[in-house]
This record gives structure tokens, sequence and C-alpha cells, in this order.
């Protein structure tokens, strides 16, 4: 992948949204007009206002730098390799987007959930639940990351009702769905520039699910196509990038809209730091159109052959992380890449 994309030196001019204004009726109406803007015409945003404090955005972000500081054996010893259900430390470059190496390492977590017992008959998918892989040598982490998913679980939660509303759809549609919620939080550090010099970070590609929440340090990297083309998206202080997943957009007919983006490495030896908090709810959840006068206005959904999204949203998932991390599929799970 190359940053040299003719539009790609642009600043993007991402809505910022203030989540307290829903809180009071003089303004709920016009924050649901411009959330209702946003997830149809860019599918991303800035949200400020939602209550997580800076002391606990520097926190996390102090807690990832922790980890990426430890020394390569205690990262090695929460390998992803450990886990048959993805969960764990991936190495620089064995991520894959596209087919394609990210220059990245990262740990993946979820909720903290006993394994459950898969049988033959039973849809593969639940692999997906499971305990976390925690490292000996950063005991704080658990705590923090868990609490943080905690946080942002609520924030995404009530973002999800208010974006229903501005549509005029039931804000509580998706309650059912969301009672076991699927979380999914990443570290993850960008190191620089590649010894190859493909800049590469993570690939161009839209999140399957429901509602991201990114939190990003001060190095910029993140683009999203904007106009025909990638354009920048500055760290605003403060404030989550907020992006909706390929599934809202299947569940309204095409009407919100799921944006591709990328993160473009970071120049030299600069790192970059950034947590992503995915949204999406229970794995055996099937996902229904969303009811409401919008759909006169609802393009339909343009289907990617070599992309197919299925309405059970545990299917996607699985798919996602098969095609990811095919080293742990080879390992756990071969008969996934067989398929």
């Amino acid at each position: 992948m190359s940053s040299a994309h003719p539009s790609s030196s642009l600043t993007s001019s991402l809505p910022v949204l203030d989540l307290s204004l829903a809180d009071d009726p003089a303004t709920r109406e016009d924050f649901r007009r411009q959330l209702h803007a946003a997830a149809r015409d860019t599918g991303f945003l800035h949200l400020t206002g939602h209550g997580v404090s800076e002391a606990e955005m520097a926190r996390i972000l102090d807690v990832t730098r922790a980890f990426f500081a430890l020394p390569e054996a205690d990262r090695l010893a929460v390998s992803n390799l450990n886990s048959p259900h993805f969960r764990g430390y991936t190495r620089i470059g064995h991520e894959l987007t596209g087919g394609a190496s990210d220059w990245r390492d990262q740990l993946d977590v979820g909720a903290e959930r006993a394994a459950p017992a898969v049988g033959p008959a039973d849809p593969a998918y639940l692999w997906l639940e499971g305990p976390n892989q925690w490292p000996e040598a950063l005991p704080e982490l658990r705590t923090v990351v868990l609490d943080w998913q905690r946080r942002l679980a609520a924030v995404a939660h009530r973002l999800l009702q208010e974006l229903l509303a501005s549509i005029g759809a039931p804000a509580d549609f998706f309650d059912a769905a969301f009672d076991r919620p699927h979380l999914h939080t990443k570290l993850i550090r960008y190191p620089g520039s590649a010894p190859s010099g493909a800049d590469q970070g993570v690939g161009a590609h839209k999140d399957y699910g429901f509602l991201t929440l990114l939190l990003q340090d001060s190095v910029g990297g993140l683009q999203v196509v904007k106009d025909g083309g990638f354009v920048d998206v500055p760290p605003l202080p403060g404030a989550f990038v907020v992006n909706l997943g390929e599934l809202l957009e299947i569940a309204t007919e095409g009407y919100l809209t799921a944006t591709d983006h990328r993160v473009v490495s970071p120049p030299g030896a600069t790192e970059r730091f950034s947590v992503p908090f995915f949204y999406n709810p229970r794995l055996d959840a099937v996902i229904d159109t969303v009811p409401g006068d919008y759909l006169a206005h609802a393009p339909g959904v343009a289907h990617d052959a070599s992309n197919p999204l299925h309405a059970e949203y545990g299917r996607n998932e699985l798919k996602g992380w098969v095609r990811a991390h095919p080293a742990v599929a080879r390992k756990w799970h071969p008969e996934l890449l067989a398929a």
C-alpha cells in the first residue's frame, strides 16, 4: 500500500459531535440531526462529551505503552498462538489485511468469559468466547483493560440508541441482540517504517460489525475514504474516532455508511499507539432490518462477492479472525481454513 494517493495529504473534516447534548431535551434533536448526517454521509465522526475522563484515556494509553515496553519474551508468553479463542499478542507483521502483512503488533482482548464446550454440531464461532491471556510481568493490565471495556461498552450502547433514534427507528431495536455483547479491545503499536519501505500500518478495510470507538495518541496516520480519496484524520484530544461497521449498513439497507479506512505507518522510528474498541452483538444474534420511514431512501446494499456478510453476527466475526490470523486457525481450527 502506498500513501501517495492523490488525496492522501488532505486533512479530513470529520464532524465533531458532543454526546452530552443528547442529555438535554433542548439540544437533543439538533444532536440527532448531526449524528444522522454523519452516519449517512461519512460513517465516521469525532465524539466528545462521552463522559470518559482524560485521566482514564491517559491510563489506558500508559498501560498500552507499558505492555509494548516489556521484553519480547514476556509478550510472546501471551502469544495468540496459545489461544484457540484468538486472544493474545501478535508479533509485528503477523496480522493480515487484504492478504498483506500489517506493520504493527498488538494485544487482542475480549470479554473475560469461560471457554464454552463446543461440540461438533455447534457453530464454530463459539470458539471466539473464552479467557484472555494476561502478562505476568504487568499485572495491572487486566484491571485497566477490562475497566476500559466496560466504560466504552456503555458509551457505545448509548450512541447506538441515539443513532437509531436519529433515523426515526426504535432506539431499543438492538437491545436484545446486545444483552451479552461481544466486546473486543486491541492495544496496538505501530513501530515506524517497515524495513521494506512499505507503509501499510494496517491495510484499507471496513469494520464488519456495528460500532468502533478509537482512541489515538498524538501521532497521526489514520486515513479514511472521502470524496473518492484517502484523507487524514488528525488526532483530536479528548475525542474518540467513531466509525460504523458493515452490519449496520446491511441492517439499514445501505442507508448508513461503513467506510474504508487504513493506517499509514509513522515515519522513521516514530511509534504510534492506539486502542480501538469494537462494540458488537452476541455471537448468535441475527441482524434484522431496522424499521423506519428512512427505508424509502435506502439504496440497498452492494454486496462484495469476495467478502460475503451474514445476518448471523458470529459468522462474520469468525471469518475475519481466520483471514487475519491464519496461523492461529491452522493450529487450532484447520477445518476452517479448508472451508
